[in-house]
């Protein structure tokens, strides 16, 4: 394992490269003396993600974690801010309000592109920086790849989502991030569980990571997958996690991701 102040790194020995962009928790001190004080709870990470796919490593899955929170910088946006979802209630690379619509910073003391773009270059870069590497090396060893950008969210969102979002989200940038036969096998797992439901490409396609490192001609294959957290937690604070919710979830999730492995290892 390899940890630098920008993230925890996990390499694998297989063709399946799993990133969690938005479990960081951390806040540098000048940013955070900037927050409400709600903010300074970082009520919108993505809680126990990294737990949630603790098996992967038996998989052989390389593994990227964010350090920083998303609230100094969200590593799932464009470098240069545009909206993915337009015409959509979203948040940008440096948000200035929570999922709940409540201000991320005091009064006055919002960034401004000065600050965003010193972000971009401190915190966002570093990370991207390793996705890009890890990609190459993978590529450079296995004919195919398989990206799986984890996320979480509350199933309860009205500035985003009307009623409740599905436990699993795929997003594949409406099919063309990965082959249609993954897209596929993913998909029927998801819908075929008892206990959780299932959408492919609704409200949420696949973010930044998803859209821009696909490259399907050159063998790499990428999704998104948004689970509510209510599949696997509590979604009030503390954001415990519930043992139960979770191995169900787990197990769905092992399956979806050797058949992913298959899926990369048939080439």
């Amino acid at each position: 394992m390899t940890e630098s102040e920008d993230y925890i790194f996990h390499r694998g020995t297989a063709p399946l490269f799993i990133t969690m962009p938005h479990v960081g928790t951390a806040v540098p001190e000048d940013i955070a003396g900037r927050l409400t004080p709600e903010a300074r709870t970082v009520p919108d990470t993505d809680w126990h993600i990294e737990k949630l796919y603790t098996f992967a490593r038996e998989l052989g899955a390389s593994i990227l974690q964010a350090k920083w929170s998303r609230y100094v910088v969200d590593l799932n946006r464009p470098p240069t801010g545009e909206s993915l979802y337009p015409g959509q209630a979203t948040t940008g690379l440096c948000p200035v309000n929570r999922f709940d619509g409540g201000d991320i910073y005091l009064s006055g003391y919002e960034p401004d592109p000065a600050e965003i773009a010193r972000r971009r270059e401190l915190y966002w870069q570093p990370w991207h920086d390793k996705l890009q590497d890890t990609l190459t090396e993978l590529r450079a060893e296995f004919p195919r790849v398989v990206m799986w950008d984890a996320h979480s969210i509350r199933s309860v969102l009205p500035q985003f989502f009307s009623g409740i979002l599905p436990d699993f989200n795929i997003g594949t940038n409406s099919g063309s991030s990965c082959d249609e036969q993954l897209e596929q096998q993913i998909t029927q797992i998801a819908q075929q569980s008892t206990l959780f439901t299932a959408v492919n490409n609704g409200r949420y396609k696949g973010g930044y990571i998803t859209r821009h490192y696909s490259d399907r001609q050159q063998g790499i294959h990428t999704l998104q997958m948004e689970l509510t957290q209510s599949a696997y937690m509590h979604e009030v604070p503390p954001w415990e996690w519930d043992a139960k919710r979770a191995a169900s979830m787990q197990k769905t999730l092992k399956t979806m991701l050797e058949s992913a492995l298959v899926f990369a290892r048939h080439s």
